[in-house]
């Protein structure tokens, strides 16, 4: 994820925000309302405020049914520890930060495979039955904006073999590092 983060860094600096206000690898901690604090893969805090926390989390195989369940509930969860920290005036009294969401999962035949539901009680929504994890992580990555949990989300998935050259697939346009990268270089630029 290094070479990410290094890439939002640059992005948020070259939108105008000078480079001792971004923090990615030391004093990453945000309070939080349901706990003490947080550690966040990258934050930008300018004049006291919290202007962005960034979230960059990736997940390769076998395990993808228990890891997808831990990735999802952490990711919803930090979301409404920060938003209600927020409210709550824990970052001060700036405007709202921009709360990002990168998520990176090996592309494999377990990752793309149909995955069964169980259904014993009630209907899984249909958008579920048969997907893959890889469309379950597209789904979950678009869900968290459009229920305003993360002000953008990018999906990536990675082949191992090919991926430590540069290689990935987009498996979803809205979700792609080209719109998170706008939104995020945007939101940087109006707090520079």
């Amino acid at each position: 994820m290094d070479g990410f983060l290094r890439l939002f860094t640059r992005l948020i600096t070259e939108a105008g925000v000078p480079s001792d206000c971004v923090f990615w690898k030391t004093s990453l901690e945000l309070p939080g309302y349901y706990r003490p604090t947080k550690e966040w893969d990258l934050l930008v805090v300018r004049n006291s405020q919290l202007v962005i926390a960034l979230e960059a989390k990736s997940q390769v195989g076998p395990s993808f049914g228990n890891n997808f369940n831990n990735r999802t509930e952490e990711a919803m969860g930090s979301a409404l520890d920060l938003w209600t920290a927020f409210r709550e005036g824990a970052f001060g009294n700036g405007p709202q930060p921009f709360l990002g969401y990168f998520f990176m999962l090996e592309e494999c035949s377990q990752s793309r495979s149909p995955v069964a539901v169980r259904e014993p009680h009630f209907r899984v929504l249909p958008e579920f039955v048969g997907s893959s994890y890889v469309r379950r992580y597209e789904l979950f990555c678009r869900k968290l904006v459009r229920e305003r949990q993360y002000s953008a989300a990018a999906f990536i998935t990675s082949q191992s073999g090919t991926g430590l050259e540069g290689e990935y697939r987009e498996p979803a346009s809205d979700l792609s590092m080209l719109s998170f990268a706008r939104a995020l270089a945007a939101h940087a630029s109006a707090h520079a």
